[in-house]
């Protein structure tokens, strides 16, 4: 059995038209062959609901009814459909919690312990709001370091 994707694409199609019915496949696998082991596919990543039977004559299971999912009918949508909104992640950073973050990097900096005491003096004393404008302006500096941040992102990623 080899994976189709247009094959795939097909199946899923043909599924949408009939959404929400569950729709008899046993003649699939005829008119198309490798539909069977691609609806199974399908199936496993949660893309559409499929049923299957086993026969005797035949050693893996067939299906004969599917029926597309939800998460089948966003992977078709231009947009994601609402997966795409629901699985948006809004992170909240407290002031205290950047605070945190950069006093850390000021620990970790080359400067003299007194200048050190003295940043983290006033960082501890900042109002929220200028605590924001200085984590701004720490993006921005961060953003102009782009092609470095890249490369550290690129490193990150391939050691997941």
């Amino acid at each position: 059995m080899k994976l189709d994707r247009e094959l795939q694409l097909d199946l899923l199609r043909r599924l949408e038209e009939r959404y929400p019915a569950t729709v008899d496949v046993q003649q699939w696998e005829k008119d198309a062959p490798g539909s069977a082991g691609n609806l199974a596919y399908l199936h496993e990543h949660g893309l559409c609901e499929a049923s299957f039977r086993q026969t005797i004559s035949v050693r893996a299971p067939l299906p004969f009814q599917a029926k597309i999912t939800a998460k089948g009918l966003d992977f078709l949508a231009d947009d994601g459909g609402l997966s795409a909104i629901l699985g948006v992640v809004t992170i909240k950073l407290h002031d205290e919690t950047i605070k945190d973050l950069i006093e850390n990097k000021i620990f970790q900096s080359d400067l003299p312990e007194p200048e050190k005491k003295r940043y983290l003096a006033q960082l501890r004393e900042l109002p929220a709001e200028t605590t924001k404008h200085l984590v701004l302006k720490l993006v921005d500096l961060g953003l102009d370091k782009a092609p470095t941040a890249i490369e550290t992102i690129g490193t990150f990623l391939k050691n997941l």
